[in-house]
């Protein structure tokens, strides 16, 4: 074990024993913020199934809009995730977790505020972008932080206390909703920011920089081609169950 004051001075990229990165010491931290951060990804998605029909009252929106604030995202997201998840090799895990939770709780303070569903649709697009590489980031930080012998046992406590947030997030969400009215929906996109903060501290202030595998660049020209086909065929589909009535119509 170390005190404090040793802890403090782990090397940023130094390797440690059992093959991780990271001190026995600081291992929960890199848990509690794995845990922290794909929640933000998963309570989100949920809780806006519930959340949509305020929205759309409250903006204004039309059917086929209200479907592209829930498309946006997933469109994003999946498209994105193999870039994403290649984003920790080439850059070193930490580094690109940070940026992926930084980039989803800016875009989230951004949905908070949007004016109008056109502008709540881009940000969920971008928020979907910060996703694609906090989620991937998450699970592969945990593999990485802890040895073979107690890896399953973190991923087993990461992955229950991810689904316990997925199936929780209606809930709340339909909670909030019913006891504060349908104009409490921003607080929805609002509360990932304390949340993403709390991850970001621990991950920067707990837990020594892992150095980057790889240095091979990532494939952007791929994940670009994959969103305008995703995009394609999402607009089709939300165009046809729409009637016709479309972003564009």
């Amino acid at each position: 074990m170390h005190s404090p004051s040793e802890a403090a001075a782990v090397p940023l990229t130094n390797p440690v024993t059992n093959g991780t990165f990271c001190p026995q010491s600081r291992r929960r931290f890199v848990l509690v913020a794995a845990i922290l951060a794909s929640a933000l990804g998963f309570i989100d998605g949920s809780i806006l199934a519930i959340a949509t029909p305020a929205i759309r009252v409250n903006l204004g929106a039309s059917l086929a809009e209200a479907q592209w604030i829930s498309n946006a995202y997933a469109l994003t997201l999946s498209a994105l995730i193999l870039a994403g998840g290649g984003a920790g090799d080439r850059f070193g895990l930490r580094r690109a977790f940070v940026a992926g939770i930084a980039l989803f709780i800016l875009a989230s303070l951004a949905c908070a505020l949007a004016p109008n569903a056109i502008v709540l649709i881009a940000f969920r697009a971008l928020q979907g972008i910060g996703a694609a590489i906090m989620v991937p980031g998450s699970l592969a930080i945990i593999a990485k932080a802890y040895p073979k012998k107690e890896r399953g046992r973190a991923i087993g406590i990461w992955a229950a206390a991810s689904a316990l947030t997925t199936a929780l997030g209606p809930v709340f969400g339909g909670f909030v909703l019913s006891a504060f009215g349908d104009g409490i929906w921003r607080a929805i996109f609002a509360i990932n920011l304390p949340l993403g903060l709390i991850s970001i501290w621990l991950l920067l202030a707990k837990v020594p920089a892992d150095a980057p595998t790889e240095k091979r660049s990532l494939d952007l020209g791929g994940a670009a081609l994959a969103t305008l086909a995703f995009g394609a065929l999402a607009y089709g589909l939300t165009s046809m169950s729409a009637s016709g009535e479309g972003l564009m119509a």
